[in-house]
């Protein structure tokens, strides 16, 4: 209860920050508006939520991350964190937020860190991607560039194919980047080895779009920053989309196929 009320205080005082913040979302020229999409269904562990979350705080609080924002052509981002499982279930953690400023980005940080961890249930890539093309309409200006970055630990299980739900952004101009979480888990954890392949193939799209593999957990922070650097100043626009770990091909229905398999499996028990 203590935690709801401070999250609800963290949200009431960064609202009014983003008030007097100068220029309204709705007129600030942005050079991006980038909506943060972590996973938190039943498949991601504490230890990997704890490690998700903090790797979001520490980079804006980055120094590194605040010189991307100030060499942008505007000087001005505008980011939203959502955390989403199953294909109806998505939470805006930290609202649409104008971020031109190092203060600004910490202060983003700050409120970020006030919120409590949650762990849901299934796994909706298409669910959060559209989810995400809402959001943006939110925006009443036009940033240079429309952004999602997702992050999670498995493949798309609930919901639409996600293929359907990443043309549709993309043909939108939106740019869809995935961190795969890779790292190894505890004993008898279902991973998918060849996760990057699947969001190399099945997930990201755009311009300039992007995988970044996580296999360490202690570098979490660091691929993190890294992520949102390369977001924030549209490195990589026009060159190769992905950072491959593997190569081949993917079935984009993996997910689901695991899904049916395992309810067959559950009713075939005695």
């Amino acid at each position: 209860m203590v935690n709801r009320l401070l999250g609800a205080l963290a949200l009431f005082l960064l609202a009014g920050d983003v008030l007097a913040a100068g220029p309204s979302l709705s007129d600030a020229q942005l050079d991006v508006a980038l909506v943060i999409a972590v996973d938190v269904s039943s498949s991601m562990e504490s230890e990997e939520q704890g490690l998700q979350r903090e790797g979001f705080i520490d980079a804006f609080r980055s120094s590194l991350v605040h010189e991307a924002i100030e060499n942008g052509v505007n000087g001005r981002i505008a980011v939203t964190y959502v955390e989403w499982s199953g294909v109806k279930d998505q939470r805006v953690i930290m609202p649409w937020t104008l971020i031109d400023s190092p203060e600004r980005a910490v202060s983003f940080s700050n409120q970020l860190a006030y919120q409590p961890l949650r762990q849901a249930g299934m796994t909706s890539i298409s669910g959060i991607i559209d989810y995400s093309r809402k959001l943006f309409e939110q925006l009443g200006g036009a940033p240079v560039r429309r952004v999602i970055d997702v992050s999670g630990d498995g493949p798309n299980n609930d919901g639409r194919h996600v293929t359907y739900a990443r043309d549709e952004a993309v043909a939108d101009g939106i740019i869809i980047n995935g961190l795969p979480i890779m790292f190894r888990r505890a004993a008898g954890s279902t991973e998918m080895a060849d996760l990057d392949l699947y969001f190399r193939e099945c997930v990201i799209g755009g311009v300039g779009s992007f995988v970044l593999p996580l296999h360490d957990p202690e570098q979490f922070a660091m691929v993190v920053r890294t992520k949102i650097m390369r977001e924030i100043a549209g490195i990589g626009v026009g060159r190769p989309r992905v950072i491959p770990a593997q190569q081949g091909s993917m079935n984009c229905v993996t997910g689901e196929r695991r899904k049916q398999e395992d309810l067959l499996s559950q009713e075939k028990k005695p």
